[in-house]
């Protein structure tokens, strides 16, 4: 079993506090509660009640929000609270009673909406599916994805992406979209309701998210304005449509700059034309003198 660790995330609400776990702990499925009365079928916000401070617990997929009294400031009890759901978790610690689930199926909708590439299909949950984004290409690479693995076994999934609230997937040609839609709408929205695992949040998928974090300091500082032009300006309106733009890397010689293009953007016909275009002209217009071409590269 994979060890469970607790980051300490700011809210805009002073008075509350994230508790993030590098592991999912419900299964699209949220908690609140007011008081310990509310929390008999949830130890872990029962035990959180008995520090005298805290006003409200809330419990959702792979965090814990905690809302304090005015008696206290966090910066003086949030790494003992942090130590205390972490001890908790890592000693095998109950979270939510069989109880509170029940076996009532969580409400999900699933609606399908097109994207520009012709061979990718957007997927959007009215939830939260998913942390941070991922892809996979393979069954292969879905080993630690019980959904992705799930969809691999249709024989016309090429590759899924999952980011927050959506699923992307690419078919092969072999299959037309009006054919296999609702098939996969279905196939998901049972999926989600009936609370099963998405990702199995573990060092191995958590660490390339660090990496990138990592990454992102060693650069020059012309990568890290490139970096944040994209994360600003083009990131969400490929998200919109399904995908995804990573920086791979400057070259400061040549003034060329490689991006990677992820679901429904890769392999997209208009994407390494007119997005590589649109982000070229972007970048040479921001960075004057510093850009001369954009390489974009399928995922």
């Amino acid at each position: 079993m994979n060890t469970f660790k607790v980051v300490i995330q700011k809210t805009t609400n002073n008075a509350i506090v994230k508790f993030e776990i590098n592991q999912f702990i419900t299964q699209n499925q949220s908690f609140e509660f007011n008081n310990i009365d509310e929390a008999k079928s949830a130890p872990l916000a029962e035990q959180l009640f008995y520090l005298p401070f805290v006003k409200k617990v809330y419990i959702s997929g792979n965090f814990i929000a905690v809302e304090r009294y005015d008696i206290i400031k966090w910066s003086d009890v949030q790494d003992e609270v942090a130590e205390q759901i972490e001890a908790y978790l890592n000693d095998g610690g109950v979270v939510i009673e069989d109880t509170a689930l029940g076996n009532k199926k969580v409400p999900v909708t699933i609606y399908a909406e097109s994207t520009p590439n012709p061979s990718v299909m957007k997927f959007v949950a009215n939830k939260k599916l998913v942390p941070r984004l991922f892809e996979f290409t393979s069954i292969d690479d879905a080993k630690q994805a019980p959904l992705a693995t799930e969809l691999f076994h249709f024989p016309f999934v090429k590759s899924v992406f999952i980011d927050q609230n959506y699923v992307s997937i690419t078919k092969y040609d072999m299959a037309q979209w009006q054919d296999i839609t609702l098939e996969l709408r279905t196939f998901i929205k049972n999926y989600i309701e009936n609370g099963k695992e998405i990702v199995v949040l573990n060092e191995t998928l958590t660490t390339s998210n660090e990496q990138q974090d990592i990454n992102f300091e060693t650069l020059d500082d012309t990568s890290k304005q490139i970096v944040n032009i994209l994360e600003e300006y083009v990131k969400p309106a490929v998200a919109s449509d399904g995908g995804n733009i990573q920086f791979i890397a400057y070259n400061p010689d040549s003034k060329n700059v490689s991006v990677l293009l992820q679901g429904a953007c890769s392999g997209c016909p208009s994407s390494t034309f007119t997005l590589k275009n649109g982000i070229e002209n972007m970048l040479k217009e921001m960075l004057p003198g510093k850009v001369d071409m954009v390489e974009a590269i399928n995922g």
